[in-house]
């Protein structure tokens, strides 16, 4: 049986809304950017590994550290979008899109995505994500922790920003929040490209309700990793920590 190339993307853009300028933010001596890459190629789990980017600043910092970038022709609603614009040149089977700003992404939670495909000689699967299980209130409520529900294969129902189930009676029910790291067929990444953005994903502002929209199978990965984001100065403070207490052990 072929073996599946397996190429990782990482979308990158500069204006970040919530954190300007934070993938060229110092952390440790390297842009976080730069984190995010040595860190992805480092698993030894993809054959290439590319940023792919619209701004010449991260574009210019990859190439400098030897990395390997390709710069975006047109502006994208989201990273799936600039991914898919950037693959038609790739000869690649399996897609991974590792988000910019988590730079300790881990290993397992990676192959667990890839695994998906390795047990899907149907090819029924289009892509696959990660989510991990939430408990407090406030966690649950949060609009900026996207939650997913899951039929009893693990496949993707809904995403919401909103508490999905409403809890009308207390039965012990699981939350899950997703984790925004995607493994994708690359036809599954063309088909997408050319999918029009409705309503559903115009109103969350989730592209991964454009793969349900059009009826594209989503597989679910539960993990119980951290995943550690960089979403404000905060939390690069946080990240800054990780690694100095990571050196010391």
């Amino acid at each position: 049986m072929k073996k599946n190339k397996i190429v990782a993307m990482i979308p990158a853009r500069y204006e970040a809304s919530r954190f300007p300028g934070k993938l060229m933010e110092d952390l440790e001596g390297m842009p976080v950017i730069c984190r995010t890459y040595f860190a992805t190629k480092q698993t030894q789990l993809f054959d290439e590994v590319y940023v792919v980017t619209d701004s010449d600043i991260i574009y210019n910092e990859i190439i400098k550290h030897k990395g390997k970038a390709i710069k975006s022709i047109r502006e994208h609603e989201c990273g799936s979008d600039r991914i898919a614009e950037a693959i038609h040149t790739i000869d690649a089977d399996i897609v991974v899109n590792v988000q910019g700003d988590e730079p300790f992404t881990s290993k397992k939670i990676l192959a667990q995505l890839l695994a998906v495909f390795e047990d899907d000689a149907m090819k029924a699967i289009d892509l696959a994500s990660i989510m991990t299980p939430i408990s407090s209130k406030e966690e649950i409520a949060n609009p900026n922790n996207v939650k997913v529900i899951v039929d009893n294969q693990s496949r993707a129902m809904y995403f919401s920003r909103s508490v999905i189930p409403y809890q009308r009676a207390d039965v012990g029910h699981t939350y899950f929040k997703h984790i925004g790291i995607y493994a994708f067929r690359k036809q599954a990444l063309l088909d997408f490209e050319q999918l029009p953005m409705r309503s559903l994903e115009a109103t969350e502002k989730l592209e991964c309700l454009r793969f349900l929209e059009y009826g594209k199978t989503i597989k679910m990965v539960e993990t119980q990793e951290k995943v550690i984001g960089i979403d404000t100065p905060e939390d690069l403070q946080k990240a800054r920590e990780f690694l100095t207490s990571s050196a010391k052990n």
